[in-house]
């Protein structure tokens, strides 16, 4: 089955990613912007920019029991956003890099740790790494090799981890021990030939929605791997997708194209058969939480 999508709201991103609903709203990211943007209600008004950081943003998560702060994925690692305008950095483990490095996608899972992955401004091979933050806040790099993480995306149980290598063309899913949160040995989830495997979230009946960067379009496929759905976008880039209960909501990207058409960027939305849940939060317990700083560096 495939349908097309058309935006409404009047923005036009960069880079749109990483965008979750919490239960309460929906929230995403202008990655190179460094900005933090809420969506009204409204589905005909602008975003709302809820944040701005002088370094990359790739994706955040609620912090549970804090009100209006954030666990962001930002700039060269895991940092907290706060209410108040003030960053606190748990970790910036890509620091030393021999590539330039920037963190990307990010979400926490239903165990409430949060995972964030990091790449070379150049996409460099194997550059990358995924990094998860335990409840201590304690920031744990558990994979490496990866080009272009993407994802990770996690069933509503938690058991399943999905974690998409874009610039491999590979979306791979990884057990998750749920005491430890040790991954287990993956196994090849998608294979897309056409395009990059971007963005990603899982419904309530474990089926994975996929933005496939350069398509035009975003997959859904069925626990099994077939490919149940597909949704086409007037636009060369899509990037992020989440579920508003029924509502697909999808980020696309203007950056890197030579003539960007008049809805590359924008943000679609489409209603949709199968329900997802709100992201998880980060829930910490006894974190060495530095103090805050004004400006992150």
């Amino acid at each position: 089955m495939t349908a097309e999508l058309h935006p409404v709201r009047p923005d036009r991103l960069e880079l749109g990613e990483g965008i979750r609903w919490t239960g309460t709203g929906v929230v995403l990211v202008d990655i190179l912007a460094g900005r933090l943007l809420a969506a009204p209600d409204d589905p005909a008004a602008p975003l709302h920019t809820v944040a701005q950081l002088p370094v990359p943003l790739g994706a955040v998560a609620p912090v549970a029991g804090q009100a209006g702060t954030w666990i962001a994925a930002a700039g060269t690692g895991i940092c907290l956003l706060r209410a108040d305008g003030t960053v606190s950095w748990l970790a910036r483990p890509e620091d030393d890099s021999t590539a330039r490095m920037r963190m990307n996608d990010g979400v926490a899972d239903p165990s409430g740790r949060f995972w964030a992955g990091s790449m070379g401004y150049d996409a460099d091979d194997g550059a990358g790494s995924l990094y998860r933050v335990d409840r201590d806040g304690t920031v744990v790099r558990v994979l490496d090799g990866i080009t272009v993480p993407n994802g990770p995306a996690f069933t509503p149980d938690g058991s399943l981890m999905y974690l998409a290598d874009s610039g491999r063309g590979v979306v791979r899913r990884h057990p998750v021990d749920p005491v430890t949160a040790e991954l287990g040995a993956p196994e090849e989830f998608v294979t897309v030939r056409d395009g990059s495997p971007d963005g990603m979230v899982v419904d309530v009946e474990g089926a994975v929605w996929i933005a496939v960067w350069g398509t035009g379009t975003v997959r859904h496929y069925l626990p099994d791997g077939t490919l149940e759905r597909t949704l086409r976008l007037p636009a060369h880039q899509p990037a992020g997708v989440c579920l508003e209960r029924d509502v697909l909501h999808v980020t696309t990207a203007r950056v890197g194209l030579a003539a960007p058409g008049r809805h590359d960027g924008a943000l679609f939305t489409a209603r949709v058969d199968v329900p997802g849940t709100p992201t998880p939060a980060w829930r910490p317990h006894a974190a060495p939480v530095p103090p805050s700083a004004g400006e992150p560096a």
